[in-house]
């Protein structure tokens, strides 16, 4: 595997390792299993792989389009060079729309108001603002209620036909696609598909129809329609744990740190602030020289809410003993003296030899989604490439 350029000098021992090999493979993965367009979700620092390098190599896997949540994010995007459509959808009053505008970014609208505003930012000489309407189906979170369906279709005809702007799809969002047997994802298909009766009706000839993100993508045929939008499966991190079967997916993200010291503990010895660990017999500890400074999670801390979380050190599976801290925290080593400086994997693909963000997540309570987007802090992050381990290096792609 070659090591590429890195993107982010970090001021700790850790680092992040993305393999862009990875990120291509899954998205092509993607695109063949759903069997229609593929958005590539790059928002959030693309999940905490970096958006440019994901976004990158995501267009090269098959990736029709992209998305980021916010204008800002969706401007980087084009100002880096990547080109075709790009989709985007948190905005405030306050956005300065017409960077996204004159870049012929697809702004998302949730009412008729905020077609007239994207109308009234479009710079002088632009094209035709791209617009994507999205209908809120059963997440009650963004999107036009059912409500405003009519009114809000019958604008985004009217406008369309006097060149206000152009509206390019009409897109929601599941709730519960995790969940497949969970009665809401029916209730929304169905939602979804009125929506796009009653927008046919007003005259509205939307390009791309989207309501599946990567649970449904993989899990839900008949919610495809003209494209899926995938994120955290993009990353290849399961969408749906213990519902998907294995497609094939590669987690692309690796997290590592030298181990930093090792010492003997006497039966009785507490671990950390708090001491809400004590050794019960005489044992060995590592320090590993990263904590939530630089997004460790907390909740990781033993005992927590599950099973205490693990690392590998030397291959070797090893559980956090106490409080996991701001710049460090502990494992126990079992009797064991590995070198300091030994190769502490805290998740990665298992190939990688040790916990995957998925183990990480059941250890803290919450999903693998959090646990890549959250790391970073001072960690350097190292782009690698598994498809092109023969080559001398280059640029990450």
């Amino acid at each position: 595997m070659t090591a590429t350029s890195d993107v982010r000098a970090g001021l700790g021992p850790g680092r992040i390792e993305v393999d862009l090999g990875a990120l291509r493979h899954n998205a092509r993965v993607l695109r063949a299993t759903a069997g229609t367009r593929l958005i590539a979700v790059v928002k959030a620092d693309g999940y905490g792989h970096g958006m440019l390098a994901a976004a990158r190599a995501a267009k090269v896997g098959g990736a029709d389009w992209l998305a980021a949540a916010t204008v800002e994010e969706a401007v980087v995007l084009r100002e880096a060079g990547l080109e075709g459509p790009i989709l985007c959808w948190l905005t405030v009053p306050a956005t300065d729309l017409a960077p996204a505008i004159a870049a012929g970014v697809d702004l998302t609208a949730y009412s008729a108001a905020e077609l007239d505003a994207i109308a009234a930012a479009t710079p002088s000489g632009a094209e035709t603002p791209r617009v994507q309407l999205k209908v809120d189906t059963g997440l009650s979170r963004g999107g036009a209620p059912a409500d405003a369906w009519s009114r809000l279709f019958a604008h985004a005809a009217e406008g369309e036909r006097a060149g206000r702007w152009r509206i390019t799809g009409i897109w929601s969002h599941f709730a519960c696609s995790d969940e497949p047997g969970h009665p809401a994802n029916d209730r929304q298909e169905r939602a979804f598909r009125r929506a796009l009766t009653l927008a046919d009706e007003a005259g509205l000839r939307p390009e791309l129809r989207h309501l599946a993100n990567s649970a449904a993508a993989v899990l839900r045929p008949s919610a495809r329609f003209d494209a899926v939008r995938c994120g955290i499966a993009l990353y290849g991190l399961d969408p749906a744990p213990g519902h998907t079967s294995d497609i094939g997916l590669v987690p692309a993200m690796t997290v590592r740190a030298p181990l930093a010291m090792v010492k003997h503990l006497a039966p009785g010895d507490g671990v950390s602030y708090g001491h809400i660990w004590t050794a019960d017999r005489a044992t060995t500890v590592g320090l590993v020289p990263v904590g939530y400074g630089d997004g460790v999670p907390r909740h990781a801390s033993s005992p927590g809410p599950a099973a205490s979380a693990e690392v590998a050190v030397d291959g070797k599976r090893r559980p956090i003993r106490g409080r996991v801290c701001m710049d460090q925290f502990v494992v126990d080593l079992g009797g064991d003296l590995p070198a300091v400086g030994s190769d502490v994997v805290l998740f990665g693909p298992p190939s990688a030899g040790g916990p995957t963000a998925q183990d990480w997540a059941e250890a803290c309570g919450t999903i693998n989604y959090e646990i890549v987007t959250r790391i970073g802090g001072r960690m350097a992050r190292t782009y690698l490439d598994s498809e092109i381990a023969d080559a001398p290096g280059g640029e990450a792609r």
